[in-house]
C-alpha cells in the first residue's frame, strides 16, 4: 500500500498564522522521515481554512528540505489560477524537487463561494473554466510554440521555461466525488483521488473508475497501475488508547467544523446555494455539530491505537483501496499531538503494509 500525508490545517486566528505555517513545514518534513510516500497539500483562501493558503511557495520550501517523498496537491482550485502561470510555477517546483510533483486538479471549492468572489469570479462556470485550464496547462508543458484560443483564455508563447523534469509533464490527478466523474477520469486515463466516502459507496465508485479505464485504450498494465494508485482521503489519528484518540479527534473536528461553517455563513454571498448532492451531516450547517462530528468519525475517520488503525487500514485494503491519503494535521490539534500521532502511524502502521 501507499500512504500519503495530507494536511488541511485551519489557523484559528491571523496572529497564529506564522507559527502554523512553520509547524506545517516541520510536520511535512517529518512525514518523509517516517516513511510516507507523499505529502499532499490543500488550497483555501482568506479565512485560515488552509494556513499557508497558497501551496506553491510552501511546496518550494518543502522541496528543498526533502529528497525522497513526492509532493502532491489535493487539489489546485483551477478556476482561481491562470493556467500558464500555474504551469510555469509547477515546472520550477518539478525542477526543485527533481521530478517529485503530483498535480491534483479540481474546479474549486464546492462550499466556499467567497473564494471565487475574492478573485472576481463566481462558481457558475467553474467546471467549464476548470476543463479549459487543465487543457491549456497540459499543452503549455508539451507544445513549442503554443497557440491557444479558448472561451476563457488566449495564449501565444514560444515555449514554457523551464521544462519539467517529468516528461511529458507531471502526473495530473483528477479529484472525483460523483459517479460520472469517476467514470470520466477512468476513460481519460487520469489518476484519481477522492474524499472521505464510505466503503460501500467507495467500492461502487472505484468499480466505475475501473470500467472507465477499460475504455481508455491504455495498456492493461497501465490500467492496473492507475487502479492501484487511486487515492482515498481519511482523517487519521493514533493515540495510546482508542478513547483518547476519539476524544482528541472529536474535539479537533468540532472546532474545524465550526470554523468552516462560520466562514461560509459570514462570507458567502446571499444568493449562493449549496449543491444538495454534496451535502451530508458533516458539510450541512443545518445539522447539529454533534451529529456532524459523529458522522465524520463514523464515515471518514480512522483512529485509535496503532493496532486499531492498522485493522481499519486492512479493511480498506480488502475493499480494493491501495493508496490512503492520511489527514493527520488539524489546525485545532496541538503540534506535539500531531507529531506523536504521525510517529505512531509511521512506526506502528506503515511497516505492516510494506
Amino acid at each position: 500500500m501507499q500512504f500519503g500525508w495530507l494536511t488541511l490545517a485551519h489557523s484559528p486566528s491571523p496572529d497564529e498564522d506564522r507559527v502554523g505555517i512553520l509547524e506545517q513545514l516541520e510536520q511535512a518534513t517529518e512525514a518523509e522521515a517516517l516513511g510516507f510516500d507523499g505529502v499532499w497539500l490543500t488550497e483555501h483562501n482568506f479565512t485560515g481554512e488552509s494556513v499557508y493558503c497558497d501551496p506553491i511557495p510552501f511546496a518550494g520550501a518543502l522541496a528543498v528540505k526533502t529528497s525522497r517523498v513526492r509532493i502532491g496537491f489535493a487539489v489546485f482550485q483551477m478556476t482561481l489560477r491562470h493556467p500558464v502561470r500555474l504551469a510555469t510555477e509547477l515546472a520550477v517546483l518539478d525542477n526543485l524537487s527533481n521530478g517529485r510533483i503530483d498535480v491534483g486538479v479540481g474546479r474549486g471549492s464546492i462550499f466556499n463561494e467567497y473564494e471565487y468572489v475574492g478573485f472576481g469570479l463566481r462558481s457558475d462556470d467553474a467546471r467549464d473554466r476548470m476543463l479549459e485550464s487543465i487543457e491549456l496547462m497540459r499543452r503549455a508543458w508539451v507544445e513549442e510554440p503554443l497557440q491557444f484560443e479558448g472561451r476563457f483564455y488566449t495564449a501565444s508563447l514560444p515555449a514554457l521555461r523551464p521544462r519539467t523534469v517529468q516528461r511529458p509533464h507531471p502526473p495530473i490527478w483528477q479529484s472525483a466525488v460523483t459517479a460520472p466523474s469517476f467514470a470520466a477520469a477512468g476513460r481519460q486515463g487520469m489518476p484519481v483521488m477522492t474524499v472521505r466516502l464510505g466503503l460501500g459507496v467507495l467500492k461502487e465508485r472505484l468499480a466505475l473508475y475501473e470500467a472507465g479505464l477499460a475504455e481508455s485504450g491504455l495498456d492493461p498494465s497501465e490500467q492496473k497501475r492507475l487502479r492501484r494508485q487511486a487515492a482515498v482521503w481519511r482523517h487519521i489519528y493514533v493515540a495510546d488508547s482508542r478513547a483518547e484518540a476519539e476524544d482528541h479527534l472529536a474535539a479537533a473536528l468540532l472546532h474545524t467544523r465550526q470554523h468552516m461553517n462560520h466562514a461560509r455563513d459570514t462570507y458567502n454571498p446571499a444568493d449562493f446555494k449549496f449543491d444538495d448532492q454534496f451535502l451530508n451531516p458533516w458539510t450541512n450547517s443545518k445539522i447539529s455539530d454533534e451529529e456532524g462530528v459523529r458522522f465524520a468519525l463514523e464515515n471518514g475517520a480512522i483512529y485509535g491505537t496503532a493496532s486499531d488503525v492498522a485493522g481499519r487500514i486492512a479493511e480498506i485494503r480488502d475493499a480494493g483501496v491501495h493508496h490512503v491519503l492520511a489527514q493527520m494535521s488539524f489546525g485545532y490539534l496541538g503540534h506535539d499531538q500531531i507529531l506523536a500521532s504521525m510517529r505512531r502511524f509511521g512506526e506502528g502502521v506503515i511497516p505492516r503494509f510494506r
